[in-house]
């Protein structure tokens, strides 16, 4: 059975794993609307991991006893300077995201419940990827400037991303 706490500090988790679902999706409808198909394909698939995210944080919370409490998802951007705008806005939600599982992962070692800090320890790696590959696009968005054939080259490449299902739930399958 897992603690009230940790219950209450995942539910949180759930619903910022959804707005973060939400956020890409927004993202992806902007760049879908800008002719940037493969920016907005990028977008989409982070939209599935991030819903992904949250259902394996659901499945953890009934695998431990826990009840699931889904609550309203705030309001999301929905339009974006550039795609450089949007993976800086991109890099900052990452961290903050970092700073939340950094915060479950505390209450849990607090809380005594090694199972979720277990759990967690995915989570921790993944933000870490997360981080490091919104940087990356940063970095060559920098480079790519207003250089408009770099910018189409950078689409199509990102238009080639496909989604795979993360290692918790494959494991479900």
């Amino acid at each position: 059975m897992i603690s009230p706490k940790l219950q209450d500090a995942i539910n949180a988790q759930i619903n910022a794993e959804f707005w973060s679902a939400y956020l890409y999706l927004s993202m992806a409808m902007h760049f879908e609307s800008e002719g940037n198909a493969g920016i907005a394909n990028w977008f989409r698939i982070q939209f599935k991991e991030e819903q992904a995210h949250a259902e394996i944080f659901i499945n953890y919370l009934v695998s431990r006893g826990g009840r699931v409490v889904l609550k309203p998802i705030d309001a999301v951007p929905t339009q974006w300077k550039d795609a450089l705008a949007a993976f800086t806005d991109t890099l900052a939600h990452e961290e903050k995201v970092t700073a939340l599982i950094n915060n479950l992962y505390a209450l849990a070692e607090a809380e005594h419940d090694y199972a979720t800090r277990g759990k967690l320890d995915w989570f921790v790696a993944e933000q870490v990827e997360e981080e490091e590959t919104a940087k990356g696009m940063i970095d060559r968005l920098k480079l790519i400037g207003d250089n408009g054939l770099a910018l189409y080259m950078f689409d199509q490449e990102l238009a080639a991303r496909v989604y795979n299902v993360p290692a918790p739930l494959a494991a479900k399958a």
